[in-house]
């Protein structure tokens, strides 16, 4: 079974209810049947039900049963409203102020999440990423001992040597251009969490850089190095080595050459990147010229379940970022 059939299987085990904050976006409504065909979750769609309703009828969709919320007539709006001016008040918002913004169904089904009154949120199929990531942020925030908020990609190649039996994760190629030593070091235990409640495996974290064991004396180095150390106070169990090469960390071989004293380089299942532009540029070259699958981003770091896709997603990849954070909710 592939990794997809496998999310979507594990949630159907145990179906959440996932808010769809985009609901007069017509991919989102043809998804919905498939969603709940498949059995993956529970949708909740937000947006001017009229609207969403002839929609529906001009592509030939049925949504007898699926919860439709207008958040502007929503009886949750006051409520809400008060919530998020609580969260938002030292900013200097209003209460009228925070009714407004409460409106915008990112922000509701946001708070939607943070209630509890849905497992998770995923946005982004006509909304740039920043305003998705600002709604997370502002109302659900991070989870505890993080401050930032990352995206990992799900890497499966076709040598199954690799990672585990094919499976690797790589973090950050999604959010944070140059972290910090710190922001890098929680990126790798949230990277490190990914893999081991979306993928299942035992996470072994590699710290790459263009260095391997001191073998390179930089800043951008001692950075790497850094954020390993910090990872190990923030996660004392974490198996997690650095800094080094990607071949040292994905390749024994080479590993026994350059790291012979590392207990996982040469084994590692998740490669944290240093910056945006390796993790970018590494994702994507794997992908193409290794013909590899890459699912993805997932956004990590978060306190509760929120995705983003891409504006040019298909009506699949909201059925699989769907399935996704409905397992990111069994596990939060």
């Amino acid at each position: 079974m592939s990794f997809i059939g496998k999310i979507h299987q594990r949630a159907r085990q145990e179906r959440k209810k996932i808010v769809l904050p985009e609901g007069t976006e017509p991919r989102m409504i043809k998804a919905v049947p498939l969603i709940l065909e498949k059995e993956i979750a529970d949708v909740v769609l937000l947006g001017n039900r009229e609207k969403i309703q002839n929609l529906a009828l001009e592509h030939g969709i049925d949504l007898t049963g699926v919860e439709i919320i207008n958040p502007s007539q929503s009886d949750k709006l006051e409520e809400y409203s008060q919530t998020y001016y609580q969260l938002r008040e030292h900013r200097g918002i209003s209460l009228e102020e925070a009714r407004e913004q409460v409106i915008d169904p990112l922000y509701f089904g946001s708070l939607m999440v943070e209630k509890g009154d849905a497992d998770g949120k995923v946005a982004g199929a006509a909304n740039e990423t920043g305003n998705v990531l600002r709604a997370a942020i502002r109302i659900v925030g991070t989870a505890p001992g993080i401050s930032v908020i990352s995206g990992a990609f799900i890497m499966i190649v076709q040598d199954k040597d690799f990672g585990d039996d094919g499976l690797l994760v790589f973090g950050d190629c999604a959010v944070n251009p140059n972290p910090t030593a710190k922001q890098l070091a929680e990126i790798a235990v949230s990277s490190a969490k990914t893999a081991q409640d979306l993928a299942g495996v035992d996470p072994r974290v590699a710290m790459l850089s263009f260095s391997t064991n001191g073998s390179a004396r930089h800043k951008m180095v001692d950075k790497v190095n850094n954020a390993t150390e910090l990872a190990q106070v923030l996660n004392p169990e974490l198996k997690i080595d650095g800094e080094m090469q990607a071949d040292a960390a994905i390749l024994s071989k080479v590993a026994e050459q350059k790291y012979p004293e590392s207990d996982l380089a040469g084994q590692a299942n998740v490669l944290i990147f240093p910056d945006l532009q390796s993790g970018n540029i590494g994702y994507k070259l794997v992908q193409r010229f290794a013909q590899a699958e890459a699912i993805g981003p997932v956004l990590q770091g978060i306190a509760k379940p929120v995705n983003d896709l891409s504006r040019g997603c298909s009506i699949q990849d909201i059925v699989n970022v769907t399935a996704i954070t409905a397992v990111q909710a069994q596990n939060s």
